[in-house]
């Protein structure tokens, strides 16, 4: 009867131990720890830092583009859904994507290898499984969409396909059925009906969206909840709503307002949108005004209430918000600095905590959870 209590004992006393030694090593058993990635276009590199729980961040590696000599006019990256690469694209000659594998112990980047893109890339975001590749290039005013390899490279392009003027992003539906596409320069939105098993775009009815003219569509998020798309205008700061229907991918416009401060009077340069992972606050980057402008979302109608703009960092042309809906960290192409800012979990109002120096030219940020 006794040797059933001594393993009882024995195990308490192991896991009693186990818990102690993680304790004391600082890591919390079961905690993700958090990292942001921020492209750095005239260093050609990315800044790798660790997010802690209060906000600070650590600076943890600066991983160098492999193979890749000149600078580009911007770095975006994209992580594939599985957590394992992130993938930068070079704006300048020879036009290249370059993959990095993720340490899922510590965040750094390792390079894999170099793949082909079909242009200057403003913009790269793979499908929802991470099979393939999406490109928008705002000087030669096309999308591609490129196969993923097994290993995160990235395969020549399967289809290249023109548009109007300035593509700038090019992002599938939450449901992986539809691929949209901005057109800068053109004032609407192009969309594709996607093939995900085959990697086959196809023009969707209606194919397009038209927007007001020289309003100047670039960036757009889905709400977490799938129901509506938020859309920035670079050239007049417009944040337009629309509601989302997923069966057949029609955008419907349900209201309009504006990124810019109170009292401005000069020449918009929007640049960049997010929400938060729990849709309750959205936030917007105008470079003019070197601000952030804060909007409540209405869970029902998805329409927005501005909360306020606060300043940043010169010329904001990226920003990201942190899985848990609680950071928010901006870059400025003219700084090569990072603010990161505490979102206000009631109102959605940033507080700004500190800044930290990026690399030259900073434009994107992403942020990932590592468990």
């Amino acid at each position: 009867m006794l040797r059933p209590t001594r393993r009882i004992a024995s195990s308490a006393i192991a896991t009693t131990l186990f818990t102690f030694l993680v304790l004391s090593s600082g890591v919390r058993a079961g905690m993700a720890e958090t990292f942001a990635y921020v492209g750095n276009a005239d260093s050609n590199d990315i800044s790798v830092f660790k997010l802690a729980e209060s906000g600070e961040m650590t600076p943890v590696q600066t991983a160098a583009f492999t193979g890749v000599e000149k600078p580009g006019s911007s770095t975006p990256l994209a992580i594939t859904p599985d957590h394992r690469v992130l993938i930068a694209g070079v704006r300048s000659q020879p036009f290249v994507a370059v993959s990095f594998a993720i340490d899922p112990r510590n965040g750094q980047l390792s390079h894999i290898g170099n793949g082909p893109l079909a242009d200057s890339m403003a913009n790269i975001a793979t499908d929802r499984d991470g099979k393939f590749l999406f490109s928008a290039s705002y000087g030669g005013n096309k999308v591609a969409l490129n196969p993923l390899s097994a290993n995160g490279v990235v395969g020549e392009p399967k289809q290249v396909i023109p548009t109007g003027l300035n593509a700038h992003a090019f992002l599938p539906s939450p449901d992986n059925r539809f691929v949209f596409t901005t057109n800068l320069g053109s004032d609407q939105v192009l969309s594709f009906a996607f093939d995900a098993t085959t990697g086959t775009l196809t023009p969707n009815d209606p194919p397009a969206h038209k927007v007001p003219e020289k309003s100047g569509p670039r960036h757009f998020v889905f709400h977490p909840n799938g129901k509506f798309v938020y859309l920035i205008h670079e050239l007049n700061a417009d944040v337009a709503v629309f509601t989302y229907e997923a069966k057949s991918g029609a955008w419907d416009e349900i209201q309009r307002t504006t990124a810019l401060p109170e009292g401005f009077n000069g020449k918009p340069w929007a640049a960049d949108i997010h929400i938060t992972p729990d849709g309750r606050f959205l936030y917007a980057s105008e470079r003019t005004t070197n601000t952030l402008t804060a909007y409540k979302v209405d869970a029902t109608s998805g329409k927005l209430t501005t909360i306020g703009s606060v300043p940043t960092e010169k010329q904001p042309r990226g920003f990201n918000i942190d899985p848990t809906g609680r950071y928010l960290a901006a870059v400025g192409e003219l700084s090569d600095g990072m603010s990161v800012y505490a979102i206000d979990q009631a109102s959605g109002a940033l507080a700004k905590l500190k800044s930290y120096p990026t690399g030259k030219k900073p434009n994107w940020v992403e942020f990932l959870s590592l468990p």
